[in-house]
């Protein structure tokens, strides 16, 4: 990659396939299409306006590269992502404040406030709480021989783990587990409609006064918490603001549970479609660690992230202007045959290029060590307690109408109670 001034330039001479990231074909199964633009426009101008970017070495380059910011504060990108309202929009605003969306310094200065509670160390003293919550769950199925793996267990987990070190009051959080709402519709890539700002707008309203009663609980009340921790920041003045502070709960809230749960998911579903694989983790549970890995990289929970170009760049002969999108396609990145070998294949003893799944460089994700324990944890549990555990012949996992994160909405599971 290299700077350059911006010149008119063909993306590509073969005529790429057609990229929808609505349609629902598309949404069961995107690789097909991602295997077809990496060979024929490895970059090229998506019809909605952003660069698609889905190879290996571009994605990995731009998560690294400090010209591709995120730059969402800016009115004309607000606007261009969603629609001429987007200033007006409570939800809007309020994602433009989370770190998630912000470049240095304010991203440096909202990271480090947060960055030792997610640290290895710390998050690592959770395993033993994440244990006994999955076989909590699991006790509550573990007699009617099935269970749906979704609402039942990944939703609820990181949920509850999360509600945990936020602070979250014991009695609110069976609430939180049976309505885990984010708005990650707005992280797509085409604009909202008029229907999905109004329902994000009254989620920010609920969530937001909820979370600013807990934050007046917590300054009359310090705890041991990271909701705390983040008050006496905005408190101390110039290192939190009362926007910033709403808007990085909210964030820290989806961070510890939405690619998590699109982890469970969409690993257990890639193990009960193989299940030669998931023989080869019961013989060898110290394979485990290296299979989420691979669980990550097979079926990306995060399938993409979008860069706004901070000052001209270069992406495979094409010359790209500052205040341009690019999209770097995760999920086509962690299938380049350039860099692995049988890419469509899950393989959980796989020793290749870490997956990108997580990101990389400054946003890189903060709670990607945690969603870690927690898949290797259920994993373990369901081994050892469930050990022929299945899909029903009769189910038809369904995805979510969500290209950015990539999820089930359902994945009906059973197993043998005359084992268990």
């Amino acid at each position: 990659m290299s700077a350059t001034q911006p010149t008119t330039q063909p993306a590509s001479h073969a005529s790429p396939p057609p990229f929808d990231p609505r349609n629902p074909a598309f949404l069961a199964n995107p690789y097909p299409t991602y295997h077809q633009l990496r060979a024929i426009a490895p970059v090229v101008k998506a019809p909605f306006g952003h660069w698609l970017v889905t190879g290996y070495g571009n994605c990995a380059a731009i998560l690294r590269d400090r010209r591709f910011g995120k730059a969402l504060r800016e009115p004309e990108v607000m606007m261009r992502r969603f629609g001429p309202t987007a200033l007006q929009e409570p939800s809007v605003v309020e994602l433009s404040h989370m770190m998630l969306t912000q470049d240095p310094p304010d991203h440096t200065r909202l990271r480090g406030l947060v960055t030792k509670a997610f640290s290895a160390r710390n998050v690592e003293r959770l395993r033993a709480g994440v244990t006994a919550i999955t076989n909590q769950l699991l006790d509550r199925h573990i007699g009617a021989g099935g269970m749906d793996l979704m609402r039942d267990l990944a939703y609820p987990l990181p949920v509850m783990v999360i509600c945990e070190l936020l602070g979250i009051p014991e009695e609110d959080r069976a609430s939180f587990a049976e309505n885990p709402s984010f708005n990650g519709g707005l992280l797509n890539l085409v604009p909202p409609t008029r229907a999905e700002l109004d329902a994000a707008n009254a989620n920010s309203a609920d969530r937001g006064a909820y979370f600013d009663t807990l934050f007046e609980a917590r300054r009359r009340e310090p705890r041991d918490d990271l909701i705390t921790l983040l008050v006496q920041a905005e408190e101390a003045g110039e290192r939190l603001s009362a926007i910033e502070l709403r808007a990085n709960t909210m964030l820290l809230f989806a961070a510890g549970h939405e690619t998590t749960v699109n982890l469970i998911g969409n690993g257990l579903l890639a193990l009960h479609q193989s299940p030669e694989q998931w023989n080869i983790l019961r013989d060898d549970r110290t394979l485990i660690p290296n299979a989420i890995e691979e669980l990550l990289r097979y079926d990306s929970p995060v399938q993409a992230t979008t860069r706004t170009l901070l000052e001209p760049a270069e992406l495979n002969g094409i010359s790209l202007a500052a205040g341009e999108s690019v999209v770097a396609v995760l999920g086509a990145a962690n299938r380049d045959p350039a860099v692995y070998t049988d890419p469509d294949r899950l393989n959980v003893t796989r020793d290749q290029e870490r997956a990108l799944s997580f990101g990389g460089g400054i946003h890189y994700c903060i709670g990607a060590q945690l969603a870690r324990i927690e898949a290797e944890v259920v994993i373990n549990t369901l081994l050892d307690r469930v050990p022929d555990i299945r899909l029903p012949e009769s189910a038809t996992p369904k995805f979510r109408p969500n290209f950015i994160l990539r999820g089930l909405t359902t994945l009906p599971a059973v197993w043998d109670t005359a084992a268990v």
